[in-house]
Formats: C-alpha cells, sequence, structure tokens
C-alpha cells in the first residue's frame, strides 16, 4: 500500500488503517475534510473513523451501525447522513466508503469521501426518527454496484495509485500566526528615530530608474569614446567632414543626455563618508559641485549645435570635445560598484581593451600622416601608409593625392594595434620610420600592461564563475573516491550518490550554520528566525516572546530526506522534534501504516527532559524528496529553562499540535 498518491488537496476524504487491532484510525485527512469540519488535522489523526466525533443531536444512530459494521465486513457503502462541524453546526453529506486492497488481496485501507449536500436538501435537518430509520434501511438495501458507489470506486481509484506522493496542503485555518514575531525590529519610539523626510523630486541613487540610467549614460560615454579620437585623427579631408555631418544627430542626443544627467545629479542622493545616505537638496547639490560637476559640464558642452549654425568646425573643436573622455573616470564607479558581477566587469574590462586599441589606432593613423607631410615626397616612400598604398594599388601622389581609403586606413590601424597589444605582430603591417618604431615599443609595452591588468583580472573572474561548478565537481570526486576505497555495495553507494546530488541542489554546496559562524548573535538570530519562519508560525509558538523563539530560531536545523530513506527506526532515541516543510513522509509499525505525514505536519514527543531517554514507537520514512526543520530536545530543554512562563504552556499544549506523537508509551495512553 506504499506507493504514489495522487491527492487533490481540496477532496473532503480520510484515509484509515484497515490492519489496526483497537479499531480504524484515521492516518490522513485532506485539508478540504479539515475545511469542511472545521476540525483541525491534529485532533482528527489517529481517531477512529467510524466518524462518532462527527455526530450529533440529530445523527442517525442505525446508520451509525451501518457504517461500523461495513467496516468490520471490509465492504463498499454508501449513505446520506447528518454531521456536525466543531462548531456545532450540522451539515448533511453524501459518505461513500471504499476499501482499498494491496496486491495480495488483503484490505489495508479505507477510503471515506464526504460530500456536502446540504445545499440540495435545502438545510433541512432529520427530525422524522421514522423516516430516517425507512432511510437508513434504503440505504443498506442497496447493493454494492449501485452508481454512487461505482462513481466512489472510480473516485479512489483515480485517487489512490500508490501512497506516495507528495501532500500539497493550504494553509491550515486553524493556524494562527503572530504577526508581530516576524517584524523586521520591534518598534521604536518616535522620538528617537522619526521617519525620513524628502521631498518627491528627490532621486533615490539605489533605485532601478537610477541604475538603468547610469548605465544609458555609460553607453554614451562609449559611443563619445569612439567618434571624439575618430573625428579628431581624421578630420580635414572632405569625406571625414561628411562622416561628421552625417552623425550629427546622434551627437546633439548624446549631448542632450549628458545634460539631462547633470541636471538629474543635483537631485540625485548620495552617501556620506559617515555611510549616511543624504536627502538634503542643499548638501546633495554642494556634494555634486565640489566632485563632478565641472567634469560634466565641460563634456556636455554642445559643440555640435555648430554644425546646425554651419560654422565651420576645425580641428581645434575636435580636440576641445576630447575633454568628454573624462566622465570615463565614472567607468571607475561601475567597476568597484559591480564587482561581484563577474560577467559585468569581464565586459567592462574587455571593452576598456578594445576602446584602447581603437585609441592607438588612431595615434597610428595621424603618425603616418604626419610622416607624410613632414618628408620630400620625390625621395620618402618608406612610412606605413605608404606600404600600404602599394599593397592595395592606390599608391600617394606627391604625399597629398591619393592612397588608401579612410575607411583601409583605419581598419589596417585598428589591426596594427590589437596585434601589437596582444602579442609582437605579424609584419604585414609594421613600423619603418624611428617615430613609427617609438610608438610601436610603446604599444608593445601597454600590451604586456594590459596583459598583466585586463587578462589576470579575467583569469580570475574566470575562475570565480566556475568555482562553485569546481568544488562540486571536487567533492564528487572525493565522495567516489571513498565508495571506492571502502568498496561500498552498489546499493549503498547509489544512494550516497543521489543525497549528495540532491542535497547540492538545494543549497548548492552553502552551509548556512558555517556561513553565518562569525556573524553576531544578534544578526545570526534575526536570520535565523526567516530561514525558520515555517516552523515558528505553529500555534504552540504562538504565545512564546520574541525572546524566546529567538532563542528557538539557533537550535533549528534543516535536514533532507530521500524516498526509501528512514528518518527514524522504531526503538531509536528521539533527539529532535521534526516539521515537515515540503514532501511526505509514512509512519510504520510492523509494516503497518499508521500515519500518512505532509508538508506543515509535526512529529515528535510530548515531553522534554534531559535526564530522560525518549524512545520512539514507530518507523518514519519518507515517501518523496523531504525538506525538514529539526529543533533539537535537548536545546529545547535549555530554552524552557530560560522561559519557565512559556514552558508550562508548551507542555501543556504539545501534544495537541503533533500530527503524530512518537514517544514510546503514547499509544497506550
Amino acid at each position: 500500500p506504499r506507493g504514489q498518491l495522487c491527492l487533490l488537496s481540496d477532496s473532503n476524504f480520510i484515509l484509515a488503517n484497515a490492519q489496526g487491532r483497537c479499531g480504524f484510525p484515521i492516518v490522513y485527512c485532506s485539508d478540504g475534510f479539515c475545511d469542511l469540519t472545521g476540525f483541525a488535522r491534529t485532533e482528527v489523526m489517529q481517531k477512529n473513523c467510524s466518524c462518532r466525533f462527527l455526530c450529533g443531536a440529530e445523527t442517525s444512530e442505525p446508520i451509525l451501525q451501518s457504517i461500523e459494521k461495513a467496516l468490520d465486513s471490509r465492504q463498499e457503502y454508501q449513505t446520506e447522513v447528518c454531521f456536525y462541524k466543531k462548531s456545532g453546526a450540522a451539515f448533511w453529506c453524501r459518505l461513500d466508503i471504499m476499501p482499498i486492497k494491496n496486491e495480495k488481496g488483503e484490505v489495508v485501507l479505507f477510503l471515506f469521501s464526504f460530500k456536502d449536500i446540504t445545499d440540495s436538501r435545502g438545510r433541512s435537518y432529520p427530525g422524522d426518527k421514522k423516516e430516517e430509520k425507512q432511510r437508513s434501511e434504503k440505504q443498506r438495501s442497496k447493493k454494492p454496484g449501485n452508481s454512487h458507489l461505482r462513481a466512489a470506486r472510480r473516485q479512489g481509484q483515480t485517487m489512490l495509485h500508490r501512497l506516495s506522493s507528495q501532500f500539497v496542503r493550504r494553509d491550515r485555518g486553524e493556524m494562527k500566526i503572530n504577526r508581530n514575531v516576524f517584524e523586521n525590529k520591534p518598534s521604536i519610539p518616535e522620538y528617537k528615530v522619526a521617519s525620513v523626510q524628502k521631498s518627491r523630486f528627490i532621486l533615490l541613487h539605489y533605485s532601478i530608474f537610477k541604475a538603468l540610467w547610469d548605465w544609458l549614460i555609460l553607453l554614451a560615454t562609449f559611443y563619445v569614446a569612439i567618434t571624439v579620437p575618430y573625428n579628431v585623427c581624421f578630420t580635414g579631408t572632405e569625406d571625414s567632414l561628411s562622416a561628421a555631418r552625417s552623425t550629427i544627430v546622434s551627437d546633439i542626443a548624446v549631448e542632450m543626455l549628458f545634460i539631462l544627467d547633470i541636471i538629474l545629479n543635483f537631485r540625485t542622493t548620495y552617501v556620506s563618508q559617515s555611510g549616511q545616505v543624504v536627502y538634503d537638496p542643499r548638501s546633495i547639490c554642494i556634494h555634486y559641485v565640489a566632485t563632478w560637476f565641472f567634469v560634466d559640464l565641460i563634456a556636455a558642452l554642445p559643440f555640435d549645435l555648430l554644425y546646425i549654425f554651419n560654422v565651420t568646425v576645425t580641428s581645434l573643436v575636435h580636440l576641445l570635445k576630447t575633454v568628454r573622455l573624462l566622465r570615463l573616470l565614472r567607468l571607475l564607479q561601475k567597476l568597484d560598484r559591480y564587482s561581484q558581477y563577474s560577467a559585468m566587469v569581464l565586459t567592462l574590462l574587455m571593452s576598456m581593451f578594445a576602446l584602447l586599441a581603437h585609441w592607438m589606432a588612431c595615434i597610428w593613423y595621424v603618425i603616418g600622416r604626419k610622416e607624410l607631410e613632414s618628408n620630400d615626397p620625390r625621395t620618402w616612400e618608406i612610412g606605413w601608409l605608404h606600404e600600404l598604398g602599394k599593397r592595395l594599388e592606390a599608391p600617394y601622389i606627391n604625399n597629398s593625392l591619393g592612397g588608401p581609403s579612410i575607411r583601409s586606413a583605419y581598419i589596417a590601424s585598428l589591426y596594427f594595434t590589437l596585434s601589437s597589444l596582444t602579442s609582437v605582430g605579424f609584419g604585414n603591417v609594421c613600423a619603418n620610420t624611428d617615430t613609427e618604431k617609438i610608438f610601436s615599443i610603446c604599444t608593445m609595452l601597454i600590451g604586456a600592461l594590459m596583459h598583466a591588468v585586463v587578462f589576470g583580472n579575467v583569469t580570475a573572474i574566470i575562475q570565480r564563475m566556475y568555482s562553485r561548478r569546481s568544488l562540486y565537481h571536487t567533492r564528487m570526486k572525493d565522495l567516489k573516491d571513498f565508495i571506492r576505497v571502502h568498496h561500498l555495495p552498489q546499493q549503498l553507494k547509489q544512494r550516497m550518490l543521489e543525497y549528495f546530488q540532491t542535497t547540492w541542489s538545494v543549497n548548492n554546496g552553502i552551509d548556512a550554520n558555517e556561513l553565518l559562524h562569525d556573524f553576531p548573535d544578534e544578526l545570526r538570530a534575526d536570520v535565523a528566525m526567516h530561514l525558520n519562519k515555517d516552523i515558528l508560525q505553529l500555534p504552540i509558538f504562538e504565545t512564546a516572546s520574541r525572546g524566546c523563539l529567538r532563542s528557538l530560531s539557533l537550535h533549528i536545523k534543516t535536514s533532507f530526506c530521500a524516498p526509501g530513506e528512514y528518518l527514524l527506526r522504531q526503538g531509536d532515541a528521539l533527539q529532535a522534534n521534526y516539521f515537515v516543510c515540503s514532501g511526505s513522509l509514512e509512519v510504520l509499525k510492523d509494516n503497518v501504516v499508521l500515519a500518512i505525514l505532509g508538508k506543515g505536519d509535526l512529529i515528535g514527543a510530548d515531553l522534554c527532559s534531559t535526564d530522560q531517554v525518549i524512545k520512539t514507537n514507530a518507523d518514519v520514512k519518507a515517501l518523496t524528496y523531504c525538506d525538514l526543520q529539526h529543533i533539537g530536545l535537548r536545546g529545547l530543554c535549555e530554552v524552557l529553562q530560560l522561559y519557565p512562563e512559556y514552558a508550562s504552556k508548551f507542555t501543556a499544549d504539545i501534544h495537541q499540535d503533533l500530527t503524530f506523537n512518537l514517544r514510546e508509551g503514547s499509544e497506550m495512553e
């Protein structure tokens, strides 16, 4: 009977053990049943499935006797009966009972399905005893093969494939949450800390809009860093002037962005040296003027508006525009802010390397042009531009006419600088004059520095990106070596490998206890309360003080259980109380299912004593992958000793909140 169970959490049903020696105890009840009857799951578990706890003044005794008779004879049964909710309200339901057999043909479980038919009966309650008796006799006279029972059987076969599936449970209405417990901090008197008063026109420096805006400005800065050196070095020709005029729209748009960025910076908060966020507009203006204002102002001067008014643009204007490159200093802020994002830093570093190669290519072209202009065109033919013109069959005439196109010259310059920065060049574009050789030497020195800085960081970043994966493979190799050295059997090997892989996928190899070990107790307690809020929201902890909950949270640990693994075995010394965060487990005794546990269930013992060994009365076995939180009984006792006012309440209420009591002897009580 212990296999996959496909259950709908909103179905109104219970499962009862048909192999019990004393009655037929309930081993599972759905959330729909709890919502229908008003009983909490802990109040229903282990009760007799004859449903006498739902009886009231108007419940028919003959029908109850028929139910018990059907259970004793392991037969299907269907009837309509009036039951009572926990609140005392009566309701009519159609009750279907179906026995469930295992592969040996033995009845091991009873499925009770409850369908609320109060509305269809017009909320009329049984009053005529004679009529009720006739109805019960009529129900008993029905054959098992009627249509209602066939529908119940189909429903049971749909829901019950095997008993191991994960039960998805909604939050129970009976679980009361102490909302004040999980606030970030206790309320603080207003005379000590007041809320920050800021204008709605102040922009937060850590807002999403500001982050996106900064990246837009960074892209605009890269655009300027590419176009400005190009226009400076290639200006003076008709082609370059026409190209400059073709980008006038984008250039003006970038200038407008820079101007708008200055306005926003006057309204953007910043972090002071003391670590406080400054919201005061006057302080923001003073801080910005004293730091980046003049750099941003010079970079935002609208030189490109000269094209609109047909003003002659000389190379001097382009040289003035190079001050915009000072905005690249802001890139250092980006590298520091996004240093933990490896891919982002890698992208910025490679962009800076390509940008440097672009600048060097522009300078290399200027050197070639100056060499042409300063030497006798009849005797001087050794410059790199001369060599390029000959290879492209576009030689220079009198050092001023002809020659390769601007496009070909730029591509050749960029090819030379990149090959010099990354290696020693290939010789097809080479330095011939003294000036060109000096520049080549400087380029190779800069390339060596870039190798040390950029590619060294790139290597470290890539290693950091794959460090977690490398750690996984290292631990997996250690585990396989351990299995091989100790000659573990195949079944045990498979269980160990499966457990390791599953736990790694859950926590990614991060040990929370080791990670939080060096943090102060105050911070560790707040983190622990957040991580363990599910178990701390149980009704048993509702009356506990915040200090008590903080102390308890430090004793709560997480554990994991794979399908088929035993969490506890009968006769083991119980060390902790367990809370099921996800998955499902079954409680077994002599291969008989006593309970099926799902998300939100609490199992353990109702006694807490440091000088008493508590033995378990059953096995607890995982049916699916289970995440659990457990609090050690020893740590629990220590906390209760520190908070005696809560200890008495805990001792009195714990047995009501345990879904199943594992203490040996509790079943007799």
